[in-house]
Formats: C-alpha cells, sequence, structure tokens
C-alpha cells in the first residue's frame, strides 16, 4: 500500500473533522505508544524465538563408522 501526500492530507483533514483539534494530541500520543508496544513486543518474539533456537543443543556431526575389515585369513589356507 503506497500512501502519497494527497492521501495522508485526506486523511488528517477527516481525522480533523471527526474528532476536533482539541483531541488531536491525544490521539497521536495514543497512536504513538500503540506503535511502541507493538513494536516492543515485536522486537521481545524475536529474541525469544533467537534465544530459543540458540538453546538447541548442537547435534555432534556423524562421524562415518569406519567400515569393517575384511575377515582376515590365514596365510597358509588359500
Amino acid at each position: 500500500m503506497n500512501l502519497g501526500m494527497p492521501e495522508i492530507l485526506i486523511i488528517l483533514v477527516i481525522v480533523l473533522i471527526l474528532f476536533g483539534p482539541k483531541k488531536l494530541p491525544e490521539l497521536a500520543r495514543g497512536l504513538g505508544q500503540s506503535i511502541r508496544e507493538f513494536k516492543k513486543g515485536a522486537s521481545e518474539i524475536k529474541q525469544e524465538f533467537e534465544q530459543a533456537v540458540d538453546l538447541e543443543p548442537e547435534k555432534p556431526a556423524p562421524q562415518p563408522s569406519a567400515a569393517p575389515e575384511a575377515e582376515k585369513k590365514p596365510a597358509g589356507d588359500a
């Protein structure tokens, strides 16, 4: 969604008409607090996710198993 300057001005005029000039600072303050809380919550979720990923024990890489040696036959029984 791309808002240009004309769209933003129309939205501001509608908000001004609906709420009046005395309510605008209070609305802006509430909007700012809401945005701040949302960002804080998103940051906390991101940190918890990163910690959960970091806390998972790393599984050691599977070591190649040594191939079983061929049965050794005594030299004299050939």
